[in-house]
Order: C-alpha cells, then sequence, then structure tokens
C-alpha cells in the first residue's frame, strides 16, 4: 500500500503547504489552512485522463502558427438574448465557462432554462446538489419540454465520464462543481484538492472533445468565488449572478471572457415561469410617478455596454443625534461624503448637521462615476425641498474641486434619455466637443460648475 499523502491547503486561495502555518503567504488572510488528504491511487491515474479510455492518447501533436486555418468560431446561440450578449454572441464549442452567485439568487433555474430551450442541442445537466424529482419539478414550472435533455444525479466524476461517454452531449451543464468528486483525491467534495481535480478533469474533456460546459459555484460569505484561484485562471469564462433577494430583478456580469468583452451585462426579472430577459431596462428602474417629489434625480449611466436610466432618490434630514447618519444603498459610502464635502465646501451647505440616506432605486449597484451629478441634484432637491422636473436627466461626474467633469459613451446616454422620452438632458460643458454632429430631438444644457447646477435648477 503506498503511503497516505496529506498536505495544507489555505481555503481562501488555494496555496499548498507541507506543514500548517497561521498566515497564508500568498493571500495574508490567517487561520485559512486546512489539512487534506492528497494521495492519488498511481494504478488509476497513470493511463486515464478521466473521460478518456486507458491507453487513449489524444492525437495533438506540435504545428507552427502558420499551419493552423483561422476560422469564425460557430457559437451556440440561446434563446436568451442577455445570455447571448453576456458571453459574447453565444457559447463556443470548447469553452468553459463558470458561473457564480448567491445561494437562492436563480442560477440553477437560469441554466436549466436555457437547455430547455435549445430543442436542437443535446445536453446533460449534470446535478450534484438536487434529486431528479426537484428537478422535473422546476422544468414543470418552466413549462418547457425538450427530448434532448437529459438528466444526471451524480457526483462521481468516473461514473460522469462514463455517461458522457455513452450520450456524446453538446452541453453539458454541472450543478454544483463544489458537490463534485474524483476518486484519485481522497479528501471530501468541496475541499480545494477535490475542485481543482474536478474542474481540471472537466477542462481537459471540454478542450479535447469540443464541448461547452458550464460550471455552477458557490460564493463566500466575502462575495468572492468559493474554491481556489486557480479555478478562475483554469476556465474561458467567469460570469457573476447578483442581485438583490427582496427585488426581482437580477443582473448577470462577465468577470472575464476570452471569446468577448468583459465590460457586458444581462438584466433578468424573476417571475414564477422562470427567468425573463430584460430587453429594456430603463423603463422599469424608472419609477412612474404623477406628483412630483423632491429628492429624486434621472441619471443617464452605461452598464457595461449598454445605457440605463436610474432613479436616484435621497433624503436629508436636521440630525437630532451628535454624529450625522450617512445611509447609502446601491452606492459608495465614500463617494457620497466625498459629493457632501464638495456641496459644503464649494456651495456653503451645511450637511454636516444633517443625516443624508440615498438609495439607487431597484435594487441596482452602480459604480459609473457618471452618477454624481444626479446624486449631487438629488442631495440639493431634498435639501432646498423642491422637486426636480421629472422631463431631466443628468449625466457627468463631480471633481473635488467642484467642477463637473465630461463622461465616456455621451451619444449613447443622450439617445437612450431621447428614446425614454425626457425633454432635458444636463451634461458637463466639457462633453459638447464630444458630440457627434447627427441631431437630437432632447434640449442639451451644459454647465461646468457646482454652483451653476445650482442655480440651473433652483
Amino acid at each position: 500500500m503506498s503511503k497516505v499523502k496529506t498536505a495544507f491547503f489555505c481555503q481562501n486561495c488555494g496555496y499548498e503547504s507541507t506543514k500548517w502555518v497561521g498566515k497564508c503567504p500568498s493571500c495574508n488572510e490567517w487561520n485559512t489552512f486546512a489539512e487534506e488528504l492528497v494521495q492519488k491511487d498511481a494504478a488509476k491515474s497513470n493511463n486515464n485522463n478521466g473521460w478518456r479510455d486507458a491507453g487513449e492518447v489524444s492525437g495533438q501533436k506540435t504545428v507552427s502558427l502558420g499551419e493552423i486555418v483561422s476560422s469564425e468560431e460557430k457559437r451556440i446561440v440561446t434563446a436568451d438574448p442577455e445570455l447571448n450578449r453576456v458571453l459574447g454572441g453565444g457559447i463556443v464549442p470548447g469553452s468553459i465557462i463558470l458561473v457564480a452567485g448567491e445561494p437562492g439568487i436563480g442560477k440553477s433555474t437560469l441554466f436549466l432554462q436555457n437547455a430547455l430551450f435549445l430543442p436542437d442541442i443535446v445536453t446533460l445537466y449534470i446535478s450534484g446538489e438536487e434529486s431528479a424529482q426537484q428537478i422535473k419539478m422546476r422544468a414543470n414550472r418552466l413549462n418547457a419540454v425538450n427530448e434532448n435533455f437529459y438528466l444526471l444525479t451524480e457526483t462521481n466524476t468516473q461514473t460522469i465520464f462514463q455517461e458522457i461517454k455513452k450520450l456524446k452531449p453538446q452541453l453539458v451543464i454541472v450543478d454544483s462543481i463544489q458537490t463534485l468528486h474524483t476518486p484519485y483525491i481522497e479528501s471530501s467534495p468541496g475541499s480545494i484538492s477535490q475542485i481543482r481535480e474536478t474542474a481540471s478533469e472537466l477542462q481537459r474533456y471540454a478542450k479535447e472533445s469540443n464541448t461547452p460546459v458550464f460550471l455552477i459555484g458557490h460564493i463566500t460569505k466575502e462575495g468572492n468565488i468559493a474554491g481556489p484561484k486557480i479555478l478562475e485562471h483554469m476556465v474561458d469564462t467567469v460570469l457573476q449572478f447578483e442581485g438583490d433577494r427582496h427585488y426581482a430583478y437580477r443582473i448577470l456580469r462577465t468577470l472575464k471572457n476570452r471569446f468577448g468583452s468583459t465590460a457586458e451585462l444581462g438584466i433578468y426579472e424573476m417571475t414564477s415561469e422562470g427567468m425573463r430577459a430584460v430587453t429594456n431596462p430603463s423603463e422599469m428602474l424608472i419609477t412612474q410617478k404623477e406628483e412630483h417629489l423632491s429628492g429624486i434625480a434621472i441619471s443617464a449611466t452605461v452598464e457595461g455596454m449598454r445605457p440605463l436610466l436610474i432613479e436616484t432618490q435621497a433624503l436629508v434630514t436636521q440630525s437630532v443625534y451628535g454624529n450625522p447618519q450617512r445611509t447609502v444603498t446601491g452606492f459608495d459610502l465614500r463617494r457620497l461624503q466625498l459629493l457632501l464635502a464638495v456641496l459644503e465646501k464649494r456651495g456653503g451647505f451645511h450637511f454636516g448637521v444633517k443625516d443624508v440616506f440615498l438609495n439607487i432605486a431597484g435594487g441596482l449597484k452602480v459604480e459609473d462615476p457618471s452618477i454624481d451629478l444626479a446624486v449631487l441634484c438629488a442631495l440639493l432637491s431634498s435639501y432646498e425641498d423642491v422637486a426636480i422636473p421629472m422631463n431631466i436627466c443628468f449625466a457627468g461626474e463631480v471633481g473635488l474641486s467642484g467642477e463637473i467633469r465630461a463622461v465616456n459613451r455621451i451619444d449613447q446616454r443622450i439617445a437612450e434619455a431621447e428614446k425614454l422620452g425626457f425633454e432635458k438632458i444636463i451634461l458637463s460643458k466639457y462633453n459638447s466637443k464630444g458630440l457627434a454632429k447627427q441631431p437630437f430631438n432632447i434640449e442639451i444644457l451644459t454647465v461646468s460648475r457646482v454652483e451653476e447646477v445650482y442655480t440651473l435648477l433652483f
């Protein structure tokens, strides 16, 4: 018998050590090392490549770059326009895609739905978390029937590869990578070494058989993708599925994509019949109100490659405690404090004795700096208790000296505002040089300082 070999792995980044250490030399986290069995059975693993029979060779040989014929990769186009956009135009054959998100956010529902709506593609859905009956109940709820959809509830990779060899699927979905285990590694499923080995076997299968593989993964309580960091390096595309479970909207972001842009994003609405792709999110993110209310401003932002109009809500009240409160939802707290300091210093407004509450409607988290001008106007509107007309929207970044800075892709922002019926858009005057020559049917107002914005609106 071979001697059992153990090693210590960092549960945060996957760093391997022969002994336990308190602080990880790789990611500097404390108390993250755990002991795992790493003894591989040499008799099993010598001639076996996981999914291929023993003795079978891959047939790869060295070629010069000039011999390789460049051709446009034929993608599998799904019935979901948002997923196609995020992946860069569809699923690339042979790609391996990792999808991570909070529990209950809708990852399994989204990919079960997409697989069921591909009637011409033989799909194998491998579930290590749910029984066949649970998945059948969800499929019934989605009202989809697909004769080419096959289900396997198994966690052992060798059994999975035996089924794959029989079925020869054109698409494989694994739910989830943390539940799989390979018999070559003797640690428990979900451990660093098991995730690394099972992902490696699936990666070899995807590349050598030219079959796309989706890996659904978990995230840690800090919001990072669970497992070793090498998992994100091994795959071709990393998608993050996020959203507030108290809202109906979900956002699919691209963190890494070898076959397309990482600036794309897809928006979904959770309904009783599954995930519905939202093709025009701006109309849904702006609440329809009959009366004018103070503290509300509409911002023309760009999320990924698509323009969005987002409602910013602010409430400024007299502070009754010693320290004024600063509470934000969907926006960076430090950015809010910076904008309040600009208003106090450059505009003379006494926010130091006021409680300030800020909310981005719809449960979105916005990082685009062009929302600064709308946040600033919403704060001033609530401070003065004067409503901003609902036919005005804003796009501009605010600098520390109180200047309104230019933002990128201004033509798309203006076109989106015009499409939704806004009559005026307030921009930085430095953006007027970059405007296209095409005439817009929306009035464009330009400002350069915070004081000018206040004079214009109030």
